[in-house]
């Protein structure tokens, strides 16, 4: 199974969209590792959203179609909508 999936930086106010083929969690931690990239600016990353698909490409082209909103109402939509 593959992931589209957001997380959210509360010291940023910033909300991170990605997709991944690999354990969620773990995928975290290399998020707030020390690894060169937007998401090692801090590391209060949790993940507030995901979606299951059964293709990389699949989970690619949601992780594009969100990111092509550039819109955190509708962001924050999509996972409030996911909570009720």
């Amino acid at each position: 199974m593959c992931y589209c999936y957001i997380l959210f930086s509360e010291s940023l106010n910033k909300y991170y969209v990605g997709h991944s083929c690999e354990n969620l969690q773990e995928r975290l931690r290399k998020h707030i590792s020390d690894h060169k990239g937007f998401t090692s600016k801090t590391k209060d990353w949790i993940i507030i959203y995901y979606e299951l698909f059964n293709s990389k490409s699949e989970a690619y082209e949601r992780e594009r179609e969100i990111k092509a909103w550039k819109s955190s109402s509708k962001i924050k939509k999509l996972f409030n909508n996911s909570a009720e």
